[in-house]
């Protein structure tokens, strides 16, 4: 079933009716311990600016949340507080139960994959290289290492025979974005964290690589925290989206559910998308 939230919107229902045997649609109300949890954060930077305060947020295991928001909102500060490259002042945030105090900084960063704009491949190092090296930092044997390579090559699209030997700036956009989104599961992380991921690329390209996210996902299942500006990104790949407005969790809900409300904030970060559409018009 198809429902028109807004004139330029069509979400698939993802409400109290929809189908429960569907991971894009279940309501979210389990009662487990959630795989990434942010519980009454506080957080100020160095600066003395304060950006969350009393902050709390799950995040399911094998769901898929979008971080929306204008700039300076708080969304990329909450990655780096689940991958401890910030502590908050007062409150937790809990990675698969255990407050990130608690868990060695590298042994947290390598449970964890990212995905970043701007990818950050090496540029010293093949395609395979970039793809191996946190398994190589755990240890991995190198033949495990080249299977691997291979079947996350393959995951994302390309052909390992083709694509392994090469090097970055012998990539198109797309091809490193690719490569970065392989890097990421190398070492088969439960957590991906995504900022800004496609919003590099041109829309064809981006619009490919959404539907092979998708497609990864509905076999891999991972935890993923996404940051987007983009509300049609938000509102297609995520399972709840989260809109934040200058560090406060405006609303958290079903894509069909944010597209519909009414609330001014989550209406001005919609009706952009609008206007650019009618603009490309």
């Amino acid at each position: 079933m198809r429902a028109a939230c807004h004139p330029s919107f069509t979400v698939t229902q993802r409400g109290r009716n929809s189908d429960p045997s569907n991971p894009r649609t279940r309501e979210y109300n389990t009662g487990r311990v959630p795989a990434i949890q942010f519980d009454a954060v506080t957080y100020v930077q160095p600066s003395g600016a304060r950006i969350f305060d009393n902050f709390t947020l799950g995040v399911e295991a094998g769901e898929v949340v979008a971080l929306v928001g204008r700039s300076g909102a708080g969304k990329t500060t909450l990655l780096r507080l689940v991958n401890r490259l910030a502590l908050p002042q007062a409150g937790r945030v809990l990675v698969d139960g255990r407050d990130t105090r608690e868990w060695d900084p590298i042994r947290l960063r390598r449970s964890i994959g990212y995905v970043i704009q701007d990818v950050g491949l090496f540029p010293h190092m093949t395609v395979a290289a970039n793809i191996g090296v946190v398994p190589r930092l755990e240890g991995w044997d190198p033949a495990r290492i080249r299977a691997r390579t291979a079947e996350l090559l393959e995951l994302v699209g390309l052909s390992s025979e083709t694509h392994a030997g090469r090097w970055p700036d012998e990539l198109s956009g797309g091809q490193r974005q690719r490569v970065g989104v392989a890097r990421a599961l190398a070492a088969d992380p439960g957590v991906l964290l995504m900022d800004e991921p496609f919003g590099a690329l041109d829309p064809i390209t981006r619009t490919e690589l959404q539907r092979e996210f998708r497609h990864i996902q509905s076999r891999l299942k991972k935890t993923v925290i996404i940051v987007t500006h983009d509300m049609l990104e938000a509102l297609s790949l995520a399972h709840r989206v989260a809109v934040l407005d200058q560090g406060t969790l405006t609303a958290f809900d079903a894509p069909d559910r944010i597209a519909a409300s009414s609330d001014p904030r989550i209406r001005q970060l919609l009706d952009a998308v609008t206007l650019q559409a009618q603009r490309s018009d």
